[in-house]
């Protein structure tokens, strides 16, 4: 159990924000973002609390010469089957920030025809609290619901979102407030001239 605890802990940072997308409560995302940097201790930890689990579970019993009954069977929690079905819960967890990107709609990047090019404007925002690919999606899912936004491109690695946007439909503030709700932070926002 404590394996699956340290696993569920080790991808903490990106479980949050798939299930505040999937519960509505998008302003939780990043709640557990803190958690990112202990990650690799985490996951060192489950694995530790397995490799101990197993090798309990696999190693000889030592016979008791006595004439005493011993047949007792192990209970559900201490037997294979169940080790093995937490064993796999916890890769899951534990793997999640690669496939977390799965549960979030396929948003295709707008399809807008464009009648006056002066209008569209491009702006970049420094974003705090990204952590992983399952947050960049959570970002482009709220980006791609602001009315007027034309082009997006997300990346939790450098922290930042770059988007297009046609000035007379949005503002870079409207764009902005859309991020914020998602629970991360936009620390920056600059208008880029072309």
């Amino acid at each position: 159990m404590a394996g699956l605890l340290t696993a569920a802990a080790a991808s903490l940072c990106c479980l949050t924000p798939v299930l505040a997308f999937l519960g509505g409560a998008s302003g939780l995302a990043s709640s557990f973002a803190w958690v990112e940097p202990f990650r690799p201790y985490l996951i060192a930890l489950t694995l530790l609390f397995f490799a101990f689990a197993w090798y309990q579970n696999l190693k000889p019993q030592k016979q008791v010469d006595c004439n005493c009954d011993t047949d007792t069977k192990p209970t559900v929690l201490q037997s294979k089957t169940f080790l093995s079905i937490v064993t796999v819960v916890a890769g899951l967890l534990v793997t999640f920030p690669y496939y977390a990107k799965a549960f979030y709609p396929i948003y295709d990047q707008p399809k807008v025809v464009i009648n006056n090019q002066a209008g569209i404007k491009q702006a970049e925002f420094t974003i705090k609290g990204m952590t992983c690919e399952g947050c960049t999606e959570h970002v482009n899912s709220e980006i791609a619901k602001v009315k007027g936004v034309v082009q997006y491109q997300t990346s939790y690695e450098k922290a930042y979102t770059i988007v297009k946007f046609d000035n007379t439909k949005t503002s870079i503030d409207s764009i902005a407030k859309a991020i914020n709700n998602t629970g991360y932070k936009v620390t920056s926002q600059t208008l880029i001239n072309h």
